[in-house]
Parts: structure tokens; sequence; C-alpha cells
């Protein structure tokens, strides 16, 4: 039911609120091969790191919160999204907030 949806819900409505963000600067979505170079190394060693502490048990998902699509090395879709949503949300912020200062400090 909806519980399986709520990880994907979340990430998306972060996705929505920091959308607005793209319009300020030099933008993220706008320049996908600087996103893709900052966020992939990082979600890769996230992904590894959670293949490993899944298979020595020491970490697991509540099947219940997740859709129950896995990508071969064992770790949740909603958690592969995690690490890729996450840092884009959080640039988008870095970017705005950046723009958003150089503009105020020329003044």
């Amino acid at each position: 039911m909806i519980d399986r949806w709520q990880y994907l819900i979340v990430l998306a409505a972060c996705l929505v609120i920091t959308l607005p963000l793209e319009f300020f600067g030099d933008g993220v979505y706008r320049q996908p091969g600087r996103a893709v170079r900052a966020v992939a190394p990082v979600a890769a060693v996230f992904v590894l790191w959670d293949e490993v502490a899944i298979a020595a048990h020491v970490w697991t998902y509540n099947p219940a919160y997740i859709v129950g699509v896995y990508l071969p090395v064992r770790v949740p879709i909603e958690e592969v999204l995690f690490f890729i949503v996450v840092p884009v949300c959080g640039l988008l912020t870095y970017n705005a907030v950046s723009a958003i200062l150089k503009r105020v400090n020329r003044r």
C-alpha cells in the first residue's frame, strides 16, 4: 500500500521542494555533467558500503517500506536514489545560497 512508497515519496518531495532553487545562479540541472561528476563517485562509494553492510548482515531494509526493486548488489532502488537525490538537493541549495550571497555582497 502507501507504506511501500513512503521512501520514494519523500525523495520526490525533496526534489520538488528544491526545484525552484535551480533558477538561482548557474543551476544544477542546467549543468548535468558537473552534477554527475560531483554526485556519482560518492554515490558509488555509499552504494558499495551499503552492499557490504547488507552482505555482512549489519544493515537491512524493512520490506514494508520499500517497493521491492533491488539492484544486482542487493541494495533497494530507494537507497540508490537517496544517494543521488540528497546530494543533488544539497548542490541546488549550495548554488542558490552562493548566488544570493554574490548579489548581496555586490551592493
